[in-house]
C-alpha cells in the first residue's frame, strides 16, 4: 500500500499484463508513488515474454500477482483482478506507460465529492496528447459516436483505459467478454442500467505504436461495434 498523505477512498488498481517485460515494474513503480490509498492487483495473463519472472519480483506488500497459465485475454484478466479487489473505488491501469497513474488523484476527486459513481478518462479533452495513428483515432471516435447514438448520451473516449468504478458498480456487473471488447461491454451495461452517474475527466495519452507493443487492431473495433448493438438490445 503506498504511503499518503492524501486522506479518502481506498482506490484498487487492476492491471492486466499480457507480455509487457519491458514497462511492467516502471509501470507499478508509478502506481505505488501517487499519494492515494492504494493496492495493485497484476493479472499475468499467460505471459511468456519473462513478464512473469520479473512480476515474481515484485509481488510483496501492496502488490497482489494472480496468474493465469494461459492468454485468455483482457477481459479475463480484468474479470479476475475485479473479483479480489478490496477497495472502495477500482480503475483500470494498462501495464505499458500509455497511461499516466499520477492523474489518479483528479479522476477520483468526482467520487469522492459524491458527484459521479463512475468516471472515464477522456483521452481528447485537452491535455497533452502523442501525436499518434490518425486511422487508430478516427475508429475510437466512431466507436464513442456509435455508442452516444445508441445510448443517447455524451462520452467523448468510449475505448479509454482509463474507467474508474465504485466498487458497487463492478459488483453489480456480470462480465462476459474475453478480450478488448471489455470496454464496450462495461460502457454499454453501465449506460443501460441509467442509474449510475458517469462524469469524464480529461487525462494525458502517450500512446505507443504497434512496432512499440501496441496489440489492440481493427477486428478489436469491429467486436466492439456488435458488442455495443449486442449489450443495447439483447442481452
Amino acid at each position: 500500500m503506498s504511503e499518503s498523505g492524501h486522506e479518502g477512498l481506498f482506490l484498487s488498481v487492476v492491471v492486466p499484463c499480457y507480455n509487457e517485460r519491458d514497462t511492467i515494474a516502471e509501470i507499478v513503480t508509478r502506481v505505488l508513488a501517487v499519494p492515494m490509498n492504494i493496492e495493485i492487483i497484476i493479472v499475468d495473463d499467460g505471459s511468456t515474454d519473462g513478464s512473469r519472472e520479473i512480476l515474481a519480483g515484485i509481488e510483496g506488500e501492496g502488490v497482489r500477482v494472480f496468474r493465469h497459465p494461459e492468454n485468455r485475454g483482457k477481459g479475463a484478466a480484468l474479470t479476475t483482478g475485479f473479483a479480489s479487489a478490496a477497495g472502495d473505488v477500482i480503475v483500470v491501469q494498462d501495464a505499458d506507460l500509455e497511461y499516466d497513474p499520477a492523474e489518479f488523484p483528479e479522476l477520483i476527486a468526482p467520487i469522492e465529492r459524491g458527484m459521479a459513481d463512475v468516471v472515464y478518462g477522456s483521452r481528447f479533452g485537452g491535455k497533452p496528447q502523442r501525436v499518434h495513428m490518425f486511422w487508430h483515432k478516427m475508429g475510437n471516435h466512431l466507436l464513442t459516436l456509435i455508442t452516444n447514438v445508441l445510448f443517447n448520451c455524451t462520452l467523448t473516449d468510449m475505448e479509454t483505459c482509463y474507467k474508474m468504478f465504485r466498487r458497487e458498480v463492478i459488483e453489480g456487473l456480470e462480465i462476459r467478454s474475453r478480450r478488448f471488447d471489455i470496454e464496450p461491454e462495461l460502457t454499454a451495461k453501465i449506460l443501460r442500467a441509467k442509474k449510475w452517474r458517469v462524469y469524464e475527466m480529461p487525462i494525458s495519452y502517450y500512446g505507443r505504436s504497434y512496432e512499440e507493443g501496441k496489440k489492440i487492431t481493427w477486428r478489436d473495433g469491429a467486436a466492439a461495434i456488435w458488442t455495443l448493438i449486442r449489450y443495447r438490445f439483447w442481452d
